[in-house]
């Protein structure tokens, strides 16, 4: 079963530990849609209080992964069109956030996204699934938070769990296609790098929309 980065999970209270296993068996359909999650059955599982498993559940329900009723918490799930869903909100969040680092110096955070890559493809190389996972996600998440707009951080920060959830397990299926599938995917990376480099406004949109439909492709090789 795949795992959260370790570096995701750091600091994380004990209800938001037991979501990201929860969100993680509810996306890749371990707990399939319509069956009930009992408090009870999560706190004996974690070793838990309710009050934690509570604090778990209302999170989720937020997500809009479960609906929380009188017997129990019901399984909503993510179905492949909900995940596209998500993919149109990363898409104006992140055409958005890069347009608006346009006219900036961004020389800092091209290095750093450029060291992100070499570390994805280091990730290929050891066959580390969950690094080049995070390595993705900390990409795009770098980003957002440089073009420095409060309520765009806001809200990428609520779909941020569901976003790198999606990614761990894309990752995990593209690198069943195998390396040179993934390489490939890394190497995508760097044309958003050349959209930031070349400073121009009309020019990363259309970088970022190519990139964006070239994920939908992926999503659905990935997810169907």
């Amino acid at each position: 079963m795949m795992q959260y980065p370790s570096a995701w999970l750091q600091g994380a209270s004990l209800g938001e530990s037991i979501a990201s296993r929860l969100r993680l068996q509810i996306i890749n359909e371990e707990i399939r849609p319509g069956e009930v999650i009992s408090e009870n059955k999560v706190a004996e599982l974690f070793g838990a209080s309710r009050s934690p498993v509570r604090e778990a559940l209302k999170m989720l329900s937020g997500e809009g992964l479960i609906r929380l009723e009188r017997m129990g918490a019901v399984v909503i799930g993510l179905d492949l069109a909900a995940i596209k869903e998500l993919y149109d909100v990363r898409y104006l969040i992140e055409s958005f956030a890069q347009q608006r680092l346009a006219e900036r110096d961004n020389k800092t955070l091209i290095m750093r996204l450029e060291q992100g890559i070499d570390r994805m493809k280091l990730a290929i190389k050891h066959g580390d699934r969950v690094e080049f996972a995070y390595q993705d996600f900390s990409f795009h998440e770098r980003i957002v938070q440089e073009a420095g707009h409060t309520r765009i951080l806001h809200l990428w920060n609520n779909i941020r769990p569901i976003v790198m959830t999606v990614i761990l397990l894309t990752t995990d299926n593209g690198f069943k296609q195998g390396n040179e599938r993934m390489e490939w995917i890394a190497d995508k990376h760097r044309t958003v790098i050349e959209g930031l480099r070349s400073g121009d406004e009309e020019q990363i949109g259309q970088i970022v929309r190519a990139y964006f439909d070239d994920s939908d492709e992926t999503l659905g090789r990935s997810l169907s």
